[in-house]
């Protein structure tokens, strides 16, 4: 085999692999899915989250799960909805404390139940 063969053998191996990580790090559609609609619920639900001892509204709550949902998932770490609760919505990354959410009317709770009991919600819903 020439050296010609060799390295199209070696690139065409290094292509598969490739493709084979992109592959293993993309979430399955149905939890990129729910995922998606956990994060977008938050932001829509008129909701306060608390982190690290500061209440932000819903917007700024969204864009900051967002952008944790994005880190995770470049580091495929989040490619179930359970994963992302735990390891995005649940708690500060630097601080290590819980966050909260707390809805018009209600007292606030722990955003790992808030976002567990959505993604059940999301779950039991009849699809189209």
């Amino acid at each position: 085999m020439n050296h010609r063969s060799r390295f199209v053998i070696a690139l065409a191996a290094c292509a598969l692999s490739l493709v084979a990580n992109a592959a293993a790090a993309a979430p399955a559609a149905k939890a990129q899915h729910e995922i998606d609609a956990l994060i977008a619920g938050l932001g829509s639900s008129g909701c306060e989250f608390e982190r690290n001892g500061s209440w932000h509204d819903a917007k700024a709550a969204r864009a900051h799960l967002q952008k944790k949902y994005d880190y995770l998932r470049k580091r495929d770490m989040a490619d179930t909805a359970e994963l992302f609760i735990e390891r995005a919505a649940s708690k500060s990354s630097m601080s290590g404390k819980a966050y909260r959410v707390r809805c018009p009317g209600k007292t606030a709770e722990p955003s790992e139940r808030w976002f567990r009991q959505r993604l059940q919600a999301l779950r039991a819903a009849p699809t189209r």
